[in-house]
């Protein structure tokens, strides 16, 4: 990180984007103390991540993995459940079916095993997860890069639409600028462990942003061209 310095806003819901090795999942992993920070401060509702132990932290934070991360010996219920029982708490199975529904699943999902699912199903169970604890401020880290366009994009409308739902304060890493700009309503950038632009979907499709921004924005806007050509028939 190289002087990184950001508010994120209760409720609102963020993306961080940028080239490979630019600092996105790096930064990420600090909010959580998945890697420690040896600078600067980091604040969660006023309080510095450093005072106290990181499961404590990790408690208040909701964080969701690429590849999910399910435990292959527990069922469905028992995967969702794993951070009550770490803090000594079992979820109810009301609770767990509260959860299946919420990331629109049924709740005779509790039973299954994680080799019984899609890689779309296992990924909403990983957001049930995340959420089991209820915590103010979820984190995602690549969510859907693992997973088909068609599900990908239904995953992606569902995760924003949970959000605005229950309330969330989300900051999502992707790859994929498109998706940020659809899901999003901030856009940061970075480069080189630094954010170069701050802005949102609309400021950033008008040409806002700079340089390194912009780089990104011409992929989806030239392939939103590509295809109005192929529709017109062009080549």
């Amino acid at each position: 990180m190289d002087g990184v310095s950001l508010d994120l806003a209760t409720g609102s819901f963020c993306a961080l984007v940028g080239k490979s090795g630019s600092g996105k999942s790096t930064l990420l992993k600090m909010v959580n103390r998945l890697i420690e920070p040896d600078g600067g401060t980091i604040l969660l509702g006023g309080d510095d991540i450093l005072d106290g132990p990181a499961p404590a932290l990790r408690r208040r934070i909701g964080y969701v993995f690429q590849d999910v991360g399910l435990f292959p010996h527990m069922n469905v219920a028992e995967n969702i459940g794993i951070g009550g029982r770490v803090a000594a708490r079992t979820l109810p199975r009301e609770r767990i079916a509260g959860l299946l529904e919420l990331v629109e699943l049924d709740p005779s999902f509790a039973t299954r095993m994680p080799d019984e699912l899609s890689g779309g199903q296992r990924q909403r169970i990983g957001v049930a997860r995340a959420l089991a604890q209820e915590p103010p401020l979820l984190l995602m880290d690549e969510p859907f890069g693992a997973l088909d366009p068609v599900t990908r994009d239904a995953l992606g409308r569902s995760v924003r639409a949970l959000h605005d739902r229950i309330g969330l304060t989300s900051l999502m890493v992707t790859h994929d600028m498109a998706e940020a700009l659809l899901l999003a309503d901030r856009v940061l950038v970075m480069d080189h462990g630094r954010i170069v632009a701050d802005e949102t979907p609309a400021a950033l499709v008008a040409g806002a942003g700079g340089e390194e921004a912009q780089q990104l924005v011409a992929v989806p806007r030239a392939q939103a061209r590509a295809m109005a050509g192929l529709e017109r028939g062009d080549g």
